[in-house]
């Protein structure tokens, strides 16, 4: 009886983080360059029980093994804003922290200029470099896009399409997913290389999440914790019958 208590239990948990995944998707259906999610489940465990020929597998539960992304792209969405970029095909745009000199990769062209300060070359009477300021691309949270080179790009006509580098791996499979729609690949997927995809100005690409898509699972999700539920309340009340009997 413990056994049947433990499966509902655990099963209304891993139902309850599968509806997680799935409301994440919803809330990100007008993000631009999201990606949505999908729960992966697994059995938790089996066992072996003795039948008259044959030994029979017992499941015990099933868990949440991993959540994987859906990098198939979104639709289009034509802005008409000049720092606006898409890309048309496969790719990511680079993205550098300078003060921590991580780069992540996203699909989000929704681009900015930010201040920049770099030396000028030359020195002032007490011999320190003079800075000069410049405005170079942006995700206006800190963090700067990397040209075809490799090195920031410095916005002087915003109106310009500018050299913004398009960057891709052999394999998606087990990149993390970090917040604001960046990504951070990982040893299996290879190395780095330019890009195929086209840049295209003045367009953003929309969710791939589907609203219809997501609703069912809800309804599945929801349907599906519920019975789990009901597992646990019916394993409760027999244990309680059983130990009445005693």
């Amino acid at each position: 009886m413990n056994q049947s208590f433990y499966t509902g239990a655990v099963g209304a948990q891993q139902h309850l983080r599968h509806l997680n995944v799935v409301s994440n998707n919803i809330a990100n259906i007008n993000t631009y360059g999201f990606k949505a999610e999908r729960a992966q489940f697994s059995a938790l465990m089996y066992q072996n029980m003795r039948a008259v020929e044959d030994p029979v597998l017992a499941g015990v539960g099933g868990r949440v093994q991993m959540t994987s992304t859906n990098f198939h792209p979104g639709g289009v969405a034509d802005t008409g804003r000049s720092m606006d970029y898409m890309i048309e095909g496969d790719g990511f745009f680079a993205l550098v922290d300078l003060g921590t000199g991580e780069v992540t990769y996203t699909r989000d062209g929704s681009f900015t200029k930010s201040e920049y300060l770099r030396d000028s070359g030359e020195v002032d009477e007490a011999g320190e470099p003079i800075l000069e300021k410049v405005y170079c691309l942006s995700d206006g949270n800190g963090r700067f896009v990397l040209s075809r080179e490799g090195g920031l790009i410095e916005v002087d006509d915003p109106q310009e399409t500018l050299p913004i580098g398009i960057f891709d791996y052999g394999n998606y499979d087990g990149m993390t997913k970090l917040g604001e729609n960046r990504f951070l690949p990982i040893e299996k997927n290879g190395n780095l290389w330019i890009g195929t995809g086209k840049l295209v100005q003045g367009a953003l690409e929309l969710s791939n999440a589907d609203l219809s898509d997501e609703l069912t699972k809800v309804i599945e999700a929801q349907r599906a914790y519920g019975l789990a539920l009901k597992v646990v309340q019916t394993s409760d009340e027999i244990e309680t019958v059983i130990n009445g009997l005693r």
